[in-house]
């Protein structure tokens, strides 16, 4: 699995043109057929996605290309799980208001916060990682008195930073892409190294 922009036309014409590289080797990625049909969630509406399949020329291994609108193993688009959790930690709006809104069961919200509570202090390192590589002349990141808190700050500065260093894209597609769809995942799949 590897992530790729959100605009299938721009993914269709790199592939095409040889310019994704594999994560696994840096060789060329060529087109190699389309994964399954996948129904997704934008705050309760079904979003149907097929995502493209590729090939390494070079160690022959091939590759989902997900899109940046999604996470890995989620059934909800990124931008849907990340405005519930800013609105549960950063707004503090009630649990029952914030799943209402984004269209799922309370107990899919409730499994979002666990995991992201649970991933907190990894993420945090991450995104704060990634700020720190995007504008080398950051200061240190505030701290917000919680693991959870501090891992949206961290988000939302490396967004920032990313922001000045790319241009502008959606938050949420920015950190999807930067986590490698992995924000949420299990702990046996970890985020990406940034060596």
């Amino acid at each position: 699995m590897q992530m790729v922009e959100a605009d299938l036309a721009s993914v269709e014409a790199r592939l095409g043109a040889g310019e994704i590289e594999c994560v696994d080797c840096g060789g060329e990625l060529r087109p190699w057929g389309w994964a399954r049909w996948r129904t997704l969630r934008d705050h309760g509406r079904p979003v149907r996605l097929r995502p493209r399949r590729s090939r390494c020329r070079s160690c022959l291994v091939s590759h989902v290309l997900l899109p940046t609108r999604v996470l890995l193993r989620r059934a909800d688009l990124a931008a849907v799980i990340g405005e519930a959790l800013l609105a549960i930690y950063r707004v503090g709006k009630k649990r029952r208001e914030v799943a209402a809104e984004a269209g799922v069961a309370a107990a899919t919200l409730r499994g979002w916060r666990r995991r992201f509570a649970e991933r907190a202090a990894e993420i945090r390192t991450h995104f704060s990682t990634l700020a720190h590589r995007w504008d080398p002349e950051l200061g240190a990141i505030q701290d917000q008195g919680s693991a959870v808190l501090d891992a949206l700050e961290a988000i939302g500065v490396a967004a920032a930073a990313g922001v000045r260093q790319f241009g502008p894209q959606p938050l949420w597609s920015l950190v999807a892409g930067a986590s490698g769809g992995r924000l949420l995942s299990n702990t046996s799949c970890p985020l990406p190294s940034l060596a």
